[in-house]
């Protein structure tokens, strides 16, 4: 088993092991094979068994080897001995009163990370985390409080996800531990957004890697046109991202003039807003049909003139765009307040007006901490005992 082969595997200490069992979640196919070569698998069948451990992971969500009764009884305790297929551990699980929920995850380190689910009566609409804290530092958002850790691996990515299904019942004949406020259609997953704790872009192969496995059409089934990455403005891999994943892109934009944005998103001292845009207009596959969402989070007296929307749409001049104005979410301590509605009712009127989709986003989950700009390890602060339990 070599170290290239499971490079997206999540090692999970185990009682009594001499060595931590690793994670199958995370490993694509080939991987997958890699990973039974050394379990004496004869070189003929390990493409079969690879595709039979796919489907129990990604289309059935498996969380236990014994349940994989296509694959001989005697690979499976091998499997069990060697493997694991553990998500990461819950600390705490909260439902808020408009049924977004809210996770803090730990993972085998001990770091922890948040992931943040939010319905709606026909979708879901998953947030999820890319790195342990973040390197940048961005005025307005509580996770740029928190110093970069570490880069999450590909497993613990594609870990959000799984354990998020197993939560909301979105695995075939799946039951929800708590259906409260879940969408009513049958996938309640249906969007993926990379806009959690950390810059995607900064951790470019684990998240690209994470997102080949999640688009699959014999897995997780997502499609890419449903998964967003949100960037502050990493120029340089924006171009590389389109053409490596082809997904949906979001700007974090919140500001149309350097001397502004440089205060409110620092990555703008090496990457200006003139380098940003021209990067967003090469975005490969750029159309009608594949729109950039720039993402602009109101904040009273700072961004939210008419003069800033005006300036705002002359900008994004030639741009397939949506425009997200997102009420800014308050955490303790913050700089900031929100604009007063009738303010960014008028924005958004001068953003409508010159023929950009410019919806506003209902703030979901504050009452938990989970909206836009509020996630947060609060367990960093918290003791133990402080904590919530895991609803069950």
């Amino acid at each position: 088993m070599t170290e290239l082969a499971l490079s997206g595997a999540l090692a999970t200490p185990t009682i009594g092991d001499a060595l931590p069992r690793l994670s199958l979640i995370g490993l694509d196919r080939d991987q997958l094979g890699a990973a039974l070569r050394p379990l004496g698998v004869p070189e003929r069948q390990l493409r079969m068994r690879a595709s039979q451990l796919w489907g129990w992971l990604y289309v059935r969500g498996a969380t236990d080897f014994a349940v994989m009764t296509d694959i001989a009884k005697e690979l499976r305790a091998e499997l069990g001995r060697a493997f694991t297929l553990a998500r990461p551990e819950i600390v705490s699980e909260q439902v808020s009163e408009d049924g977004t929920r809210k996770w803090l995850l730990r993972l085998p380190d001990g770091r922890e990370i948040e992931t943040v689910y939010i319905p709606e009566e026909d979708r879901g609409t998953l947030c999820i985390s890319s790195q342990v804290g973040c390197t940048l530092t961005c005025t307005f958002c509580h996770t740029g409080t928190q110093k970069l850790v570490r880069n999450l691996t590909t497993g613990e990515i594609v870990g959000q996800i799984m354990l998020a299904r197993d939560r909301v019942g979105d695995w075939p004949d799946g039951i929800a531990p708590d259906p409260r406020g879940l969408p009513v259609s049958d996938r309640k997953i249906t969007n993926v957004v990379l806009m959690g704790m950390g810059e995607p872009l900064y951790n470019f192969d684990s998240v690209r890697d994470a997102c080949a496995i999640v688009s699959d059409g014999e897995g997780l089934s997502i499609s890419k046109r449903r998964i967003t990455l949100s960037t502050s403005g990493v120029v340089p891999e924006i171009p590389r991202w389109g053409e490596e994943a082809g997904t949906m892109l979001a700007i974090s934009l919140h500001a149309v003039r350097d001397a502004l944005r440089n205060e409110l998103v620092p990555i703008n001292k090496k990457w200006p807003v003139k380098d940003l845009l021209a990067a967003c207009r090469a975005y490969p596959g750029l159309s009608n049909a594949k729109r950039i969402t720039f993402e602009y989070v109101m904040l009273k007296g700072v961004n939210d003139s008419i003069a800033d929307a005006k300036a705002l749409v002359k900008l994004l001049a030639k741009i397939p765009a949506k425009i997200n104005l997102i009420p800014f979410n308050p955490w303790p301590g913050a700089p900031y307040e929100c604009s007063d509605w009738e303010q960014i009712e008028k924005f958004a009127e001068v953003v409508n007006r010159a023929g950009y989709a410019s919806p506003v986003r209902s703030p979901r989950g504050r009452d938990i901490m989970a909206a836009c700009g509020q996630l947060k390890s609060a367990s960093v602060k918290q003791r133990a005992s402080e904590r919530l339990s895991p609803s069950i």
